[in-house]
């Protein structure tokens, strides 16, 4: 399974839940030629604020995560 599919599977329940938004990081930490990190598909002003995000910026990051997902796996 790929990186874009396992966020592609993950990524709606995380969405769907209650309470505090789980970190896409999957711990493939490499910055591709798109700027975009190979694991979590995040661009590094997403990796570096998550932290100081309240959940609707973490589900805000998520969507475009889910979307730059569709587009790797189509």
């Amino acid at each position: 399974m790929t990186p874009a599919q396992a966020l592609l599977r993950r990524g709606p329940r995380l969405l769907a839940a209650n309470g505090a938004v789980g970190s896409p990081c999957v711990s493939v930490c490499r910055m591709g030629a798109d700027g975009l990190c190979e694991g979590c598909l995040r661009r590094l002003d997403e990796i570096a604020g998550w932290s100081g995000m309240d959940d609707a910026a973490r589900r805000a990051v998520w969507a475009r995560i889910l979307e730059r997902a569709r587009r790797a796996v189509a």
